[in-house]
């Protein structure tokens, strides 16, 4: 049967194109695909397919089937495919998106659940029982997917599942071996991938093929490398085994698995592939022995990159050099077993033996060092390595054993003492270094540095470290690094290190420490003195009014020096930000501003303050506006000016007011009076306030005895026209501002108490009516 199987394939291949695979979905069942092409060995036995799923497109596609990749560059030359979509769409070339769906395709429960995901559909699912003579079956296959998208963040985000789950028998959890290979992560395209700029770093990049353009033999934008899928088994034990691909979340962007012909085999484990990407490459001159001995061995033969070691026949084979080692063991029922590793070399890091100076208070050879300050000149700023230890003999370096604990503060024990620093790189290779410990006698000699006393004068003030740096350039070598500290411990210690900005904590003065390193490695330590200088203290900024209306006389304005002569200083004045150069310690001014006088000791130290002179004036009344005739006279003053003012009515020793507005007021004559806040004057208006008498007694006793209207005379309200009328509108007499007033009388004779009415009427046309009464 699968000598019929293997011509009628070969037929096939001669039918193919050479560029791209071709696939068959109708002339295999899946128990000829498993048994005869996955499988194809006597070694693995009682093979059953008992259950299969895929995607159904009207009985002429599936969504699995036989691959041929003859002559094409696909790592397979044949095999299985499974696939989220139309198997018609796997073969190159890649320039379609593969992005198939049919209907009630559901995903799969088990490989949601070994995978922890959800929401899976269009599962494609072959399940198969085996038993096999061995220990260990692998098999080989490669994952490609159209999800794979170069320099797309989304290749960081989505990716369709698969697995190879396989249990025995007789139980219900499955274990998943489609995994990065000495891992426990599933393989899909967020776990496998070459770096996305902008997105993600690689992941595993060493199992990753390539992203794939239009011209490859597969219609997918990117794949794995070829991966082994191994799983431990009891010999002679039932396993059952369950491949399963599907899409995730929905049915975009297909996904395919490939399993080569002929790989499902027995496999001999010769441990972890030895990798430089997993940081387990073997170092520089290291050996690495492969061991494939195992129970009913007969026979072994060993590969180097794929070329026979025909002298090399045991079962264990010692590695002296980078490769991909295979071996095939055969066992006593001529059964055949494969191995395979991977096997990667890093480099010895690269050192140098170095001096490493610290600064020695006693100058007797011994001293503390910081021994990581020397990491830069070992490795040479290299920082693909690092030191690991340090330690006093060159044995315990070799052996890693018995590190100096104190690295950061170690004590030498004599003068120029060697240890001995251990370096490594991430896969752990080694190279040993020598440091000798030497002390420094470099001498600095540097200038007192000034500051003058901040705001409030209290002995503190801060001081620009940098300052000390700049003056000793001269003294230390180029590119030194220079720091600064309260206490000469600090200083050696490294700790506690001061800003370039500080502030003294010791009035008036204090003593600092600097230290200045070359190359990680202490030049000199030495002290500093700084000095809080005097500084003038003055009174606090003010504000004052210049009375605009006062123009030109002058007001003196003072530097307002405290506790001391103003003599001893020397003045600058400026306005608004502008210097006036009056060297006096006082300003005569007439004009309002920004006054800032800045005094400076002859020591250089200066303080200033600032008077603000704000201008004021006397009001100018724009307009008052009275509201007059009744019994609510309301009178508004509206005023213009610089300065603040308030208001009084009729008495200028009366209580002002904030309002301009003066309400209920009487009818008559009345004085207004503005007057500004600050004292730059008062003015003043008379006004009228017309008004009309409800009644009047002309009885001779001089009150009331004629009725008039007021806020009337030759100044105000003149040209008014007044006619009154008795109760039948019988015109009585006529008034004008000039009149005295109705004394109640018609042609000489009295008329009797009643309600007389009135119309006024003003020369600007406004008129007033109402009603009084007369009583006798």
């Amino acid at each position: 049967m699968k000598r019929i199987l293997f011509l009628t394939c070969l037929l096939v291949g001669l039918t193919l194109s050479g560029q791209n695979i071709q696939v068959d979905s109708q002339s295999f069942t899946a128990q000829q695909l498993i048994e005869d092409i996955l499988i194809d060995s006597d070694c693995i036995e009682n093979v059953v397919v008992n259950n299969v799923v895929g995607g159904d497109f009207n009985n002429l596609d599936q969504s699995y089937g036989y691959f041929d990749a003859t002559g094409t560059t696909f790592p397979f030359q044949s095999g299985i495919v499974l696939t989220t979509g139309r198997l018609s769409n796997v073969p190159g070339p890649n320039n379609s998106l593969s992005d198939d769906n049919a209907d009630g395709w559901t995903g799969d429960s088990d490989l949601e659940f070994v995978l922890n995901e959800t929401n899976t559909i269009n599962a494609t699912i072959i399940e198969f029982d085996f038993t096999s003579i061995a220990s260990q079956i692998s098999f080989k296959y490669l994952f490609a997917s159209e999800e794979y998208q170069e320099g797309n963040a989304n290749t960081c985000q989505f990716s369709d599942l698969f697995g190879f789950l396989i249990r025995p028998i007789n139980e219900q959890q499955y274990t998943n071996i489609a995994l990065v290979p000495d891992t426990q992560t599933p393989v899909k395209v967020t776990t496998v991938h070459a770096g996305i700029p902008g997105g993600c770093e690689p992941q595993n990049e060493f199992y990753f093929e390539s992203w794939n353009g239009s011209n490859v033999p597969i219609n997918f934008n990117g794949q794995t490398k070829v991966l082994t899928a191994t799983a431990d088994v009891v010999p002679n034990q039932t396993y059952h085994v369950k491949l399963v691909i599907a899409d995730e979340q929905n049915f975009r962007y297909d996904s395919a698995v490939f399993l080569e012909a002929g790989s499902f085999q027995l496999s001999t484990d010769l441990g972890p592939n030895r990798l430089v990407s997993t940081q387990n490459s073997l170092c520089e001159n290291d050996t690495l022995t492969l061991d494939a001995s195992q129970l009913n061995s007969d026979s072994f033969k060993w590969f180097k990159d794929g070329v026979e070691l025909t002298t090399e026949t045991n079962a264990t084979y010692t590695v002296t050099e980078a490769g991909t080692y295979n071996v095939e063991v055969t066992l006593d029922n001529n059964c055949i077993s494969y191995g395979e590793v991977v096997v990667e070399y890093t480099s010895n890091p690269i050192v140098f033996d170095t001096v490493l100076i610290e600064c020695d208070q006693n100058q007797d050879g011994l001293t503390m060092y910081n021994l990581f300050d020397s990491e830069g000149m070992v490795t040479n700023n290299d920082s693909s390595i690092f030191i690991e230890d340090f330690y006093l003999t060159e044995i315990d370096a070799l052996q890693n054993a018995n590190a100096i604990v104190n690295t950061g503060g170690f004590e030498n024990t004599v003068p120029f003492q060697t240890i001995y620093a251990r370096v490594e790189n991430q896969s752990r290779c080694f190279a040993i270094a020598e440091i000798e410990l030497q002390i420094s006698n470099n001498v600095l000699n540097i200038p007192t540095l000034e500051a003058c006393d901040g705001d409030p004068v209290d002995g503190f003030a801060e001081f620009d470290l940098n300052q000390i740096t700049n003056s000793i350039q001269n003294q230390i070598p180029p590119g030194a690094t220079v720091s600064y500290y309260e206490t000469e411990s600090d200083a050696f210690a490294e700790i506690n290190a001061l800003s370039a900005t500080y502030q003294n904590v010791i009035p008036d003065g204090q003593t600092i420490f600097i230290k200045v390193e070359n190359n990680n490695q202490c030049y000199a330590i030495a002290s500093v003195q700084l000095e809080v200088l005097y500084t003038p203290l003055l009174t606090e900024d003010d504000a004052i009014i210049y009375c605009l209306n006062s123009f030109p006389e002058t007001i003196i304005l003072v530097g307002g020096v405290l506790n001391d002569s103003p003599s001893n200083y020397y003045y600058e004045w400026l306005l608004d930000g502008v210097s006036t150069s009056v060297n006096t310690s006082f300003n005569e001014i007439n004009q309002p501003g920004v006054y800032t006088v800045i005094v400076t000791d002859p020591n250089g130290c200066s303080s200033s303050r600032t008077i603000t002179v704000n201008p004021s004036n006397t009001a100018t009344i724009e307009d008052i506006i009275v509201q007059e005739g009744s019994g609510f006279n309301t009178i508004t003053v509206m005023v213009s000016g610089e300065g603040v003012y308030e208001f009084a009515l009729d008495e200028f020793g009366a209580v002002f007011q904030e309002s301009n507005v003066f309400t209920n007021v009487t009818p008559g004559f009345h004085t207004v009076y503005v007057r500004d806040v600050y004292g730059c004057g008062i003015v003043e208006q008379d006004i009228s306030v017309l008004g009309f008498p409800k009644f009047f007694t002309p009885n001779g006793d001089d009150y009331h005895d004629r009725w008039h209207v007021y806020g009337v005379n030759a100044e105000y309200n003149q040209g008014i026209d007044v006619k009154i009328f008795n109760r039948y509108g019988k015109l009585i007499t006529q008034l004008n501002h000039l009149s005295p007033g109705w004394d109640g009388t018609l042609n000489g004779k009295p008329l009797p108490t009643s309600d007389y009415w009135f119309i006024a009427t003003l020369i600007d046309g406004r008129t007033f009516t109402g009603h009084f009464t007369l009583k006798r």
